[in-house]
C-alpha cells in the first residue's frame, strides 16, 4: 500500500522465525519444569527432625511421633 512500508516475504519469515523460537524455548522450559522432580516439604522437615535428634534436642519417641505426623500430611 505505502512504498517502503510493505511487510513482504522477509517480514513474514522474520515473524515466523520469532514465533518458532519463542515456542521452542517455551516448550523447553515447560519440559524442564514438568520432568524435574518436585521437592516435598516433608523431606526437608524430616531432615530437620533428624538434625534435632542428633543434637539431642528431642528424644527418639518425640522424633517418631513428629515424623509420623509430618508424613501423614
Amino acid at each position: 500500500m505505502f512504498p517502503g512500508y510493505d511487510f513482504g516475504y522477509m517480514g513474514w519469515m522474520m515473524l515466523g522465525s520469532i514465533v518458532f523460537w519463542v515456542l521452542l524455548v517455551g516448550l523447553a522450559v515447560f519440559a524442564i519444569i514438568r520432568l524435574t522432580p518436585a521437592r516435598e516439604h516433608g523431606d526437608e522437615a524430616v531432615a530437620i527432625l533428624k538434625q534435632r535428634l542428633a543434637r539431642g534436642e528431642i528424644n527418639a519417641e518425640e522424633y517418631q511421633s513428629r515424623r509420623s505426623l509430618i508424613l501423614s500430611k
